[in-house]
């Protein structure tokens, strides 16, 4: 019964993600747009400026253009440490903020082009799913 009910979970799965297209990568920054306001807005701020030597900026950021996975995974599993962001130090903790892989995919291409930020791509599903926690975050 075990097995059948596993094989059942599996199949909704797999059909799900068969017929759920991707969203667009319009569709994904309006809804990151939101979840920045639930989650990010508080540190970052509205303008994505941040607090110097407090909360990094996202905005014109060299930090997030050069470690689009880093950052994915400090949003994944949270972030401690040093790091430098347009030339400033900054050595806090972000919180992993409990989002789920649409969710920081969303949230991603929401910073990754707004406020001057432009990126090319789109951050997918994914993609956000095969960021290892082990392979990315400083020690």
């Amino acid at each position: 019964m075990k097995f059948f009910i596993l094989l059942y979970g599996i199949s909704i799965g797999v059909l799900t993600t068969l017929l759920l297209p991707e969203k667009t990568k319009e569709e994904s920054i309006e809804a990151g747009a939101e979840i920045y306001q639930d989650f990010c807005v508080q540190c970052h701020l509205p303008n994505g400026m941040g607090v110097s030597g407090v909360f990094p900026p996202l905005q014109n950021s060299d930090f997030l253009r050069n470690n689009i996975d880093l950052s994915i995974a400090g949003l994944k599993y949270g972030l401690s440490g040093k790091i430098i962001v347009n030339e400033e130090e900054y050595n806090g903790v972000m919180a992993n903020q409990g989002l789920e892989n649409e969710e920081i995919a969303d949230v991603m291409n929401y910073i990754l082009n707004t406020w001057g930020n432009s990126y090319s791509g789109q951050i997918t599903t994914e993609q956000v799913e095969l960021i290892s926690e082990k392979n990315l975050l400083p020690k």
